[in-house]
């Protein structure tokens, strides 16, 4: 997420109440997590294990609840609570916008779009031309969608992200200010649910089709003419490159990638990321016929202890 104008460090510093190491005026531009920072954006971390990872990220502002040396040309901002200070800093720069009305007033809907009734339009979303959105579908802020979309009955665009920390007293929650894009001639099924990126985007590229009870997490990519079938659970920060099928109640680990054209048989687990070109079953994931090859021969030794 960038901000709307240029902030400095120490102008940071004083929302959250931290300590700072850097010039002053040092510019920043944005806030973003690890894997879609740029220069000028912070990040956070709170965990010895990334420590290395986020002060050599492409990140030019580290949050971090340790005082370590500072990189050069970058900055740092020393907090007991990373976590909590980047969602400060989120409701600060994007706070929350109720809405008073069924379709936001600032809204955009391109020529030849139809919008069923009971259909919910938020704040500064852009839905392009030719569209059909049915009844009591509901698209949350800031949404881009495309020419000749269909969104059927009951689907969610934009709800937030399954993203918590484990606290004594709870889960905590860490903000979405993310969005959902959709492509042109992008068809969803009834009741799906995309979520929102946290920082990012949550894109569904160009023709792609996605059958009912769809869920998307919070930042994934998915390329142009996908199929996805029926009850599939893709979890977020997932990358699916083009022209890749899922086929019926496939899960996916966070942060696995799917190579262009790769389809991934029914109630398949991928487990980890795999290449394009190659057709998947089973959990844990394998090659189709590498998997059969095991199950046929899992039968026949049974087959054969039985009959000692």
């Amino acid at each position: 997420m960038k901000f709307k104008t240029v902030q400095t460090l120490q102008k940071i510093a004083t929302l959250i109440d931290a300590k700072f190491v850097g010039d002053q005026d040092f510019k920043i531009s944005g806030i973003n997590e690890i894997h879609v920072v740029e220069p000028g954006d912070i990040v956070f971390v709170d965990h010895p294990k990334y420590y290395g990872k986020a002060l050599e990220s492409a990140a030019t502002t580290i949050l971090i609840n340790k005082e370590v040396e500072c990189p050069n040309g970058k900055s740092l901002l020393i907090s007991d609570d990373p976590f909590r200070d980047f969602n400060k800093i989120t409701k600060h720069y994007y706070p929350f916008i109720s809405s008073k009305e069924s379709i936001s007033a600032s809204a955009i809907i391109g020529e030849g779009s139809i919008i069923q009734p009971n259909v919910f339009i938020g704040n500064y979303v852009t839905i392009g031309k030719n569209c059909i959105i049915h009844p009591n579908v509901t698209i949350y802020d800031n949404a881009v969608i495309g020419d000749n979309v269909v969104l059927h009955a009951n689907t969610v665009l934009g709800a937030d992200a399954f993203y918590y920390k484990n606290r004594p007293e709870g889960f905590d929650q860490l903000i979405s200010g993310g969005r959902v894009i959709l492509k042109d001639n992008v068809h969803i099924g009834a009741s799906c649910t995309i979520d929102r990126g946290v920082t990012g985007d949550t894109t569904i590229g160009d023709g792609t089709k996605i059958d009912n009870q769809v869920h998307v997490g919070h930042d994934t990519k998915i390329g142009k003419k996908c199929l996805i079938a029926s009850q599939t659970g893709i979890a977020g920060c997932v990358i699916i490159e083009d022209g890749v099928t899922l086929w019926g109640q496939v899960g996916t680990n966070s942060g696995i990638t799917i190579g262009k054209g790769a389809v991934i048989l029914g109630q398949t687990g991928v487990t980890k990321s795999v290449p394009g070109g190659k057709t998947y079953f089973g959990t844990p994931i394998s090659e189709s016929r590498e998997k059969l090859k095991e199950l046929a021969y899992l039968k026949r030794l049974i087959r054969e202890e039985k009959k000692r």
